[in-house]
């Protein structure tokens, strides 16, 4: 079976009452998902239950259900960015002009980062490095 290979975007992990990323996502009876302070909070401010999306009216508050699915979603989401805004950085040559190149090598003493062009010998040890 060939794998499945998805794009999710912040927009589909937004609680659609405060706007932010899912905070402890829960459930209600009609299948929409919401933080679970946000839609408590929208309740006690309203004189009838519903639904903020679908307006389905409850006629008392309804018993709320953690969403795992949602909640495994927005983590697995957040550790994502986390390892996007923390690791995704490319190491630029040290030897190229503007613009500089990805490089491919460091060196291990002076940790001077090389592009596949400047990565030959002649560049690649320097007289520090050779001590």
């Amino acid at each position: 079976m060939a794998g499945v290979n998805c794009v999710l975007s912040e927009d589909q992990f937004l609680c659609s009452i405060c706007l932010e990323v899912f905070t402890d996502p829960v459930t209600t009876p009609c299948g929409h998902s919401f933080c679970n302070i946000c839609i408590n909070k929208h309740w006690d401010n309203c004189d009838h239950c519903h639904c903020p999306v679908c307006k389905e009216k409850f006629s008392s508050r309804p018993k709320l259900k953690t969403s795992t699915f949602v909640s495994e979603m927005v983590s697995e989401f957040k550790n994502n960015l986390q390892k996007e805004a923390t690791g995704a950085r490319d190491v630029l040559c040290d030897v190229c002009p503007e613009p500089k190149l990805k490089a491919l090598k460091s060196c291990l003493v002076c940790q001077t980062s090389y592009c596949p062009n400047h990565l030959t010998v002649g560049f690649y040890i320097h007289i520090c490095c050779i001590q």
